[in-house]
């Protein structure tokens, strides 16, 4: 029997066939599950239906996280079409570039607001309405990064804002606990993603990190699929409230120095 055999997962931040939202869909999907797709916006759909199809999904939808009524109209779609869920993944993340460059202190009201409404609230907003969708034994999976806990050069707000994410996975998962509902997190290492493209100096760092880290390799969408299909699955029926690193080993240095300089 596959791992995620008779689960339903809706999956949120498909972008394309190289997002970490993909690599999880198309993981769950080997692994068994009937999985559902939701983009963020009208200008990704010629991307993500092609996605949908090769793994025969039929639901598809467009929504902005921003706005609570599509929320609770995509939700009361997946209602009528898929009956419940087990599975919700909240791949979805955005700050201006403008909030990311320069110095910390120089971030803006508005972008701050921006970047925490659609990075940290979305996934509150979502867990409220999948919560209503799911049986206990229902597991909820966010995306987080490393630099929730430690500096990254031009991170700056969104750092902040994964801290958030961070704090809310855990504050859920006790809330959702009552109901059977799980809740976790996934820092993942370094991906060549459409959103990582626009992280200042992501580049560099993504040439430098296989050096770095102590298994000497890149992570893959692949690796966080995998990773993901068992934290929602019943074999991890007891995981709560935790953030899983997917980096090689990454977040256990102290002081980053290649192999060469040692």
């Amino acid at each position: 029997m596959k791992l995620l055999e008779g689960k339903t997962a809706l999956i949120f931040g498909v972008a394309n066939d190289h997002s970490i939202a993909w690599g999880i869909a198309e993981t769950m999907h080997e692994e068994g599950a009937k999985v559902a797709l939701s983009y963020a916006s009208e200008a990704l759909e010629r991307r993500v239906r092609p996605l949908a199809e090769s793994i025969g999904t039929s639901f598809v939808e467009n929504c902005d996280v921003t706005n609570d009524e599509e929320i609770m109209s995509l939700f009361a779609k997946a209602e009528t079409e898929l009956g419940s869920i087990d599975i919700l993944v909240h791949a979805i993340a955005f700050s201006n570039l403008d909030d990311m460059l320069g110095r910390f202190k120089d971030t803006s009201r508005d972008g701050f607001h921006l970047t925490m409404d659609i990075s940290v609230y979305s996934f509150i907003a979502l867990a409220r309405n999948a919560a209503t969708l799911m049986k206990p034994g229902g597991s909820m999976l966010t995306l987080t990064h490393y630099a929730s806990l430690k500096v990254f050069p031009q991170y700056n707000v969104m750092g902040v804002a994964k801290a958030g994410l961070e704090a809310s996975v855990r504050y859920l998962a006790v809330d959702l606990g009552q109901d059977g509902i799980r809740v976790n997190a996934i820092s993942a290492g370094p991906i060549r993603t459409l959103a990582a493209s626009g992280v200042p100096g992501f580049k560099r760092m993504y040439r430098e990190f296989d050096k770095i880290a102590p298994l000497h390799e890149n992570i893959t969408k692949d690796d966080i699929g995998s990773a993901a299909a068992w934290l929602c699955s019943d074999k991890a029926a007891k995981t709560t409230g935790e953030v899983l690193y997917i980096d090689s080993g990454y977040n256990i240095l102290g002081l980053s120095v290649p192999d060469e300089l040692m």
